[in-house]
């Protein structure tokens, strides 16, 4: 009697939640589809033409130990010293992975990158605080110099200035701050800075924008002198700023660089950066930071870290959380630097390497709905974190082929032009939706609208006819991505796809759950994308 209970419980169970399923879809099918009105959207600002960036992490340059893709953990655990700053203290050593350098001339990375230039290189990290710069053709040495973590040879700093050059990826890095570059005062010293300079400039190439270092309100864990405040970062920023105006006027100067104060960092010991900032002064041309919305599991130890999971992935609380970190460091950015842009030079769907689904389709929300949200906001640099390494890059390191974020990151290059406008209202219900001037098309406008409802479908109702682009999945947690219901794969010599709209008539058009959809409209007529 009891499993016959039991058994019509379940049965009453399920058939409410049927009907409740069938009840929201009929409310959606029967709700008033959102208007759209391309050709009377205003423009809201714009964004730097290289807006949508990538990281390519100095560890990665030069060899070393960085986080282990999962599934990899048993290979990571190779005998090695740990570099200055080369991983948060307390984590198991097989979260990490020992790496040989990058091959920044593999054909296939440079022609996947390259696709997405314009764009910024920002080749830096926590490694960066402390890389030795080894300025000659002579084999460099076994071990780093005391007082540093790593050797980055003339070689390595090459392949990074003709990939940037070949990729149409501009260079931002960041400077050594460890024991090693300090005078007798423990003062910072231009030493390893103006070799790195100085070589760039012999094979000519540029650094186009500069934070002095990595993450400065964590200068502990990043190799920085013990201890290190903020105090000290005012008089290490003074010789800072005095050495690049005079030997690189036309390089940007960033900063500060900090991480998770305004959410995924606000409980953790660390140097505020309205410390640093009133010790520095006012320098800066962009006001910097860094922005992930939780830890990954490798993580998880770390003292009242917050997580994410699969089921909050497409979650108003999650996707919004890029807003909140936002406006903490745009009232910071207004109080000490005001007026000056704002760019995020290292983001990605959690720290510490991205989760496993980091490098799935479900992540492609986030992805692109934060640069929508973020170039609404006036952001005007977005950097992913990173390129090709672990589970958060863009590419797969070990294939070098695409990962649905990737063929994100594509579509938005291929459409989205600098001027951003502003949509409209759109009611709650899980439509985002996201405008601007169409890329290479004088009064086209491009729109993206993103439905994070898992069961119910959207409806907009557009005025013309446009090409359409719709990302789906087979399964939100796989690696695979179809365009417009065809598999997005490289073709034979590693060409890239066909990349092809359908054809969409004007008035009502359907947004299925969990899809991204991009609509061309180049005969919209918008007098301020002309």
């Amino acid at each position: 009697m009891r499993k016959r209970i039991r058994m019509c419980e379940l049965t009453k169970s399920s058939l409410t939640a049927l009907l409740l399923g069938l009840l929201a879809a009929a409310a959606a099918r029967g709700a008033d589809p959102v208007k759209v009105s391309p050709e009377t959207m205003k423009v809201m600002g714009t964004v730097d033409p290289r807006y949508q960036s990538y990281n390519i992490e100095m560890v990665e340059v030069t060899g070393g130990r960085f986080w282990a893709p999962y599934g990899k953990a048993e290979a990571a655990a190779v005998p090695t010293a740990r570099p200055t700053g080369g991983g948060a203290p307390g984590l198991d050593p097989r979260l990490f992975l020992q790496r040989p350098p990058i091959d920044l001339r593999n054909a296939r990375l440079r022609k996947l990158a390259g696709s997405l230039g314009p764009a910024y290189v920002r080749v830096s990290g926590i490694w960066a605080n402390s890389t030795y710069f080894h300025d000659s053709d002579d084999p460099p040495p076994a071990a780093p110099p005391a007082g540093f973590g790593g050797v980055l040879t003339r070689s390595q700093w090459r392949g990074v200035v003709d990939f940037s050059r070949l990729a149409d990826a501009r260079i931002v890095t960041s400077f050594a701050i460890s024991p090693g570059v300090r005078d007798a005062s423990g003062v910072w010293t231009p030493a390893e800075a103006r070799k790195l300079v100085d070589f760039t400039r012999s094979i000519g190439g540029e650094i186009a924008a500069a934070e002095m270092f990595n993450e400065p309100n964590f200068a502990a864990m990043g190799g920085a002198p013990k201890g290190y405040d903020a105090a000290a970062y005012g008089k290490d920023f003074a010789v800072f700023l005095a050495f690049a105006r005079k030997n690189l006027p036309a390089m940007m100067i960033l900063g500060p660089g900090s991480v998770g104060e305004g959410g995924m960092a606000s409980s953790w010991n660390s140097i505020r950066t309205s410390d640093l900032m009133a010790a520095s002064g006012r320098g800066l041309d962009a006001f910097s930071y860094h922005f992930y919305g939780a830890v990954s599991k490798r993580c998880a130890i770390l003292a009242a870290a917050p997580q994410s999971s699969p089921e909050t992935a497409l979650s108003e609380e999650w996707l919004s959380r890029t807003e909140r970190e936002e406006a903490f460091y745009r009232a910071l950015r207004d109080q000490y630097e005001p007026g000056k842009p704002m760019w995020i030079t290292e983001t990605a769907e959690t720290a510490c390497g991205g989760n496993l689904w980091a490098s799935s389709f479900l992540d492609s929300f986030r992805y692109l709905d934060q640069l929508g949200r973020l170039a609404r906001r006036g952001v005007q640099v977005v950097a992913h974190n990173t390129l090709a390494a672990s589970d958060y890059g863009l590419i797969d390191e070990e294939s070098m082929t695409p990962r649905p974020n990737y063929w994100a990151a594509l579509l938005w290059r291929r459409l989205m032009d600098r001027r951003v406008l502003d949509p409209g209202a759109v009611p709650a219900g899980g439509l985002h939706l996201y405008a601007h001037c169409l890329r290479d098309h004088p009064g086209g406008v491009a729109l993206l609208a993103i439905n994070t409802s898992r069961d119910a479908a959207q409806e907009l109702d557009l005025p013309g006819s446009s090409e359409r682009y719709t990302l789906t999945a087979p399964d939100l947690l796989g690696t695979r991505a179809d365009l417009n219901g065809r598999e997005l794969k490289l073709q034979e010599k590693d060409e890239l796809p066909s990349i092809e709209g359908s054809r969409t008539s004007a008035g009502r058009v359907r947004v299925e759950p969990a899809s991204i959809s991009f609509f061309a409209l180049p005969s919209a007529g918008n007098a301020g994308c002309r």
